[in-house]
Protein backbone atom coordinates (compact mmCIF):
# COMPACT_ATOMS: atom_id res chain seq x y z
CA UNK A 1 0.00 0.00 0.00
CA UNK A 2 1.33 3.30 -0.84
CA UNK A 3 2.55 5.63 1.94
CA UNK A 4 0.48 7.73 3.39
CA UNK A 5 -2.84 6.15 2.30
CA UNK A 6 -5.04 4.74 4.85
CA UNK A 7 -6.31 0.91 4.88
CA UNK A 8 -9.50 -0.20 4.10
CA UNK A 9 -11.62 -0.74 6.84
CA UNK A 10 -12.17 -4.32 7.64
CA UNK A 11 -14.87 -6.46 6.46
CA UNK A 12 -16.25 -8.92 8.95
CA UNK A 13 -20.13 -10.81 8.57
CA UNK A 14 -21.29 -11.67 11.65
CA UNK A 15 -23.87 -14.96 11.46
CA UNK A 16 -25.83 -16.70 14.10
CA UNK A 17 -25.69 -20.53 12.90
CA UNK A 18 -28.07 -23.38 13.12
CA UNK A 19 -31.35 -22.75 15.60
CA UNK A 20 -29.84 -20.88 17.79
CA UNK A 21 -32.67 -18.15 18.51
CA UNK A 22 -30.57 -15.46 20.43
CA UNK A 23 -29.33 -12.72 18.74
CA UNK A 24 -28.45 -10.49 21.06
CA UNK A 25 -25.27 -10.57 21.77
CA UNK A 26 -24.44 -11.02 17.91
CA UNK A 27 -26.05 -7.82 17.22
CA UNK A 28 -24.00 -6.16 19.81
CA UNK A 29 -20.60 -7.07 18.36
CA UNK A 30 -21.87 -6.14 14.77
CA UNK A 31 -22.68 -3.13 16.15
CA UNK A 32 -19.26 -2.42 18.00
CA UNK A 33 -17.27 -3.33 15.21
CA UNK A 34 -19.42 -0.74 12.67
CA UNK A 35 -18.63 1.77 15.49
CA UNK A 36 -14.44 1.32 15.55
CA UNK A 37 -15.00 1.87 11.86
CA UNK A 38 -15.51 -2.19 10.31
CA UNK A 39 -17.57 -2.90 7.85
CA UNK A 40 -20.09 -5.49 9.00
CA UNK A 41 -22.96 -7.76 7.03
CA UNK A 42 -24.99 -9.24 9.52
CA UNK A 43 -26.42 -12.33 8.14
CA UNK A 44 -29.88 -12.86 10.90
CA UNK A 45 -30.68 -15.66 13.02
CA UNK A 46 -30.47 -19.39 11.49
CA UNK A 47 -28.27 -19.30 8.57
CA UNK A 48 -26.59 -22.45 7.50
CA UNK A 49 -22.86 -23.26 7.00
CA UNK A 50 -23.91 -23.08 3.00
CA UNK A 51 -24.96 -19.76 3.47
CA UNK A 52 -22.57 -18.37 5.80
CA UNK A 53 -19.89 -19.42 3.28
CA UNK A 54 -21.83 -17.94 0.82
CA UNK A 55 -22.07 -14.70 1.65
CA UNK A 56 -18.69 -14.37 2.68
CA UNK A 57 -17.82 -14.81 -0.42
CA UNK A 58 -19.99 -12.64 -2.09
CA UNK A 59 -19.28 -10.15 0.28
CA UNK A 60 -15.30 -10.75 -0.15
CA UNK A 61 -15.12 -10.49 3.68
CA UNK A 62 -12.10 -10.85 5.93
CA UNK A 63 -13.87 -12.72 8.59
CA UNK A 64 -16.37 -15.08 9.27
CA UNK A 65 -18.06 -14.20 13.02
CA UNK A 66 -19.62 -17.11 14.41
CA UNK A 67 -21.89 -16.39 17.30
CA UNK A 68 -22.77 -20.21 18.61
CA UNK A 69 -24.59 -19.95 21.99
CA UNK A 70 -26.55 -23.34 21.36
CA UNK A 71 -23.94 -26.00 21.93
CA UNK A 72 -23.42 -27.04 18.03
CA UNK A 73 -20.44 -25.71 17.81
CA UNK A 74 -18.26 -28.60 17.12
CA UNK A 75 -20.81 -29.81 14.43
CA UNK A 76 -20.82 -26.08 12.88
CA UNK A 77 -17.35 -24.93 12.74
CA UNK A 78 -16.04 -27.68 10.91
CA UNK A 79 -18.68 -27.33 8.50
CA UNK A 80 -17.88 -24.16 7.67
CA UNK A 81 -14.05 -24.48 7.53
CA UNK A 82 -14.85 -27.06 5.23
CA UNK A 83 -17.38 -25.20 2.58
CA UNK A 84 -14.15 -22.60 2.90
CA UNK A 85 -11.60 -24.98 1.82
CA UNK A 86 -14.18 -26.21 -0.78
CA UNK A 87 -14.66 -22.26 -2.04
CA UNK A 88 -11.12 -21.89 -2.24
CA UNK A 89 -11.44 -19.08 0.18
CA UNK A 90 -9.34 -20.60 3.46
CA UNK A 91 -7.85 -16.92 3.28
CA UNK A 92 -11.13 -15.94 5.09
CA UNK A 93 -10.48 -16.15 9.02
CA UNK A 94 -13.05 -17.70 10.95
CA UNK A 95 -13.46 -16.30 14.50
CA UNK A 96 -16.20 -18.35 17.11
CA UNK A 97 -17.80 -16.63 20.14
CA UNK A 98 -20.40 -17.85 22.49
CA UNK A 99 -20.45 -20.94 24.78
CA UNK A 100 -17.73 -22.70 24.42
CA UNK A 101 -15.78 -25.24 27.04
CA UNK A 102 -11.93 -24.65 27.08
CA UNK A 103 -11.26 -28.03 25.46
CA UNK A 104 -13.91 -27.55 22.73
CA UNK A 105 -11.75 -23.84 21.95
CA UNK A 106 -8.66 -25.46 22.04
CA UNK A 107 -9.88 -28.26 19.43
CA UNK A 108 -11.71 -25.64 17.32
CA UNK A 109 -8.03 -23.44 17.39
CA UNK A 110 -6.25 -27.03 16.00
CA UNK A 111 -9.22 -27.17 13.10
CA UNK A 112 -8.03 -23.74 11.79
CA UNK A 113 -10.22 -21.08 13.70
CA UNK A 114 -8.40 -18.14 14.16
CA UNK A 115 -9.69 -16.94 18.01
CA UNK A 116 -12.38 -17.93 20.38
CA UNK A 117 -14.11 -15.68 22.21
CA UNK A 118 -15.96 -17.12 25.24
CA UNK A 119 -18.04 -15.28 27.87
CA UNK A 120 -16.56 -12.08 29.03
CA UNK A 121 -14.93 -11.24 26.30
CA UNK A 122 -14.52 -7.51 25.88
CA UNK A 123 -15.54 -5.92 23.12
CA UNK A 124 -11.96 -4.11 22.67
CA UNK A 125 -10.64 -7.16 22.79
CA UNK A 126 -12.36 -8.54 19.77
CA UNK A 127 -12.08 -5.37 18.00
CA UNK A 128 -8.33 -5.23 18.54
CA UNK A 129 -8.06 -8.98 17.90
CA UNK A 130 -9.67 -8.19 14.42
CA UNK A 131 -7.39 -5.16 13.77
CA UNK A 132 -4.31 -7.14 14.21
CA UNK A 133 -4.84 -10.25 12.56
CA UNK A 134 -6.01 -9.13 9.08
CA UNK A 135 -5.31 -11.91 6.46
CA UNK A 136 -2.89 -10.73 4.13
CA UNK A 137 -5.00 -10.21 0.67
CA UNK A 138 -3.29 -8.68 -2.66
CA UNK A 139 -4.71 -5.50 -3.95
CA UNK A 140 -6.01 -5.47 -7.18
Amino acid sequence: MPRGSLAPPVRVLVAKPGLDGHDRGAKIIARALRDAGMEVVYTGLRQTPEQIVSAAVQEDVEFIGLSILSGAHMAIVPRVLALLKEADATDIRLIVGGIIPDTDAETLLGMGVARVFQPGASLESIVDFLRDNRPSRELA
